[in-house]
């Protein structure tokens, strides 16, 4: 079932996959915004995006057979072409000029394939995020994807306040929980597509996932710099230092940094596509430290996992439930009053043709 008018937000670039999940000619299922999608790479190499029910009888596309850059439903074997069109159906001379499926915008850049669910006249692919490390040689990691039974606002909310860390992440990502108590917000920008949030804490104890890393290390200087972007894009670039080597005043000397990327994409009102990748920018000639690094952010995510699927079964069993804020929930409360003005300006100006979440409260 199509998830209601305002539900989601149309005209903006989702992530869809990493490139690699498209290799060797896989045809790949994905709900996007309550939307059946199949994704694809044909001979050509261009990625390809139908919607995964055939025209006929509603078989999924992505049960079919590839040929060329066309798709064939296994079904009663009728064949559609990139755009959608159907070029073939078994027995039949004649094609009605209109049979076929919706095909959505798409762009593959910097190993991401990005998809535009709303209005294709606006697709403009002037507006997807330019992310240079992603293919930079300067930076290494492991790309992946989790799935979340849970809305993918509660997942924004999770990140919108770094002081979980020393909470949900005190074996893992965090350290202590020194750094909820003695650690504070910087600066909190109020951007007009998210926000910005810088963290320092200063002669910190060193985090487990860095331990495993680095050694010969006691204590670290540490900065945080959170970017969001509207619809669910999360960028966090991280340093530690020695302490006391002031890096705080621009010494670098012995820093070592971190990107961490994430793309929230609504499966569904209550469930989401988690593509991530962590990166750093030391040794990179050693592949061991990417994966333990990697290994420690799926510790670290499972965490919250856990926390996040719970809170949505909790909302779900309540709907009247009202969740109250505090002085730190600034950026998640910012960024839902944004995204609902998004929302709300493309509605009000039928911006879409049909379809799309969840209401900022």
């Amino acid at each position: 079932m199509r998830a209601p008018a305002g539900t989601f937000l149309m005209n903006s670039w989702y992530m869809a996959a990493w490139d690699h999940e498209l290799i060797d000619g896989k045809l790949t299922a994905r709900t996007i915004l309550e939307e059946p999608v199949l994704l694809y790479k044909g001979d050509s190499g261009k990625v390809v995006a139908l919607d995964n029910r055939c025209c006929h009888r509603g078989a999924k596309l992505s049960n079919g057979r590839l040929e060329g850059d066309d798709v064939r439903c296994m079904y009663h074997g009728l064949k559609f072409n990139a755009a959608g069109k159907c070029i073939q159906i078994p027995g039949q001379d004649n094609i009605p000029p209109k049979l076929g499926v919706r095909s959505f915008p798409v762009v593959e850049r910097q190993h991401i394939v990005w998809i535009w669910m709303g209005d294709p006249a606006k697709a403009d692919a002037s507006l997807i995020l330019d992310i240079g490390y992603l293919e930079s040689p300067a930076w290494r990691g492991v790309p992946d994807y989790l799935h979340y039974d849970a809305n993918y606002l509660l997942i924004v909310d999770n990140l919108s306040d770094f002081a979980h860390l020393a909470f949900v992440h005190t074996k893992t990502l965090g350290g202590s929980e020194e750094y909820a108590f003695k650690s504070k917000p910087l600066a909190i920008e109020r951007l007009d597509d998210g926000f910005r949030v810088e963290r320092w804490h200063m002669d910190a104890d060193i985090p487990p996932f860095h331990k495993k890393v680095v050694r010969n290390l006691k204590k670290v200087d540490r900065r945080n710099i959170g970017r969001m972007h509207v619809p669910g894009i999360f960028f966090l670039e991280s340093l530690f230092a020695p302490a006391g080597n002031g890096v705080e005043k621009g010494n670098r000397e012995g820093a070592k940094e971190y990107r961490n990327c994430q793309f929230f994409t609504p499966e569904t009102r209550r469930s989401t596509h988690f593509f991530w990748n962590y990166l750093h920018d030391y040794n990179l000639e050693d592949p061991t430290i990417g994966l333990s690094l990697h290994d420690s952010m799926v510790q670290g995510f499972m965490e919250d996992k856990s926390i996040i699927e719970q809170q949505q079964q909790t909302l779900d069993a309540d709907p009247e439930f009202k969740m109250n804020g505090i002085a730190s929930d600034a950026p998640l409360a910012h960024f839902r009053r944004t995204l609902k003005k998004f929302i709300d300006e493309e509605q009000a100006n039928g911006q879409v043709r049909h379809l799309s979440a969840l209401q900022a409260s």
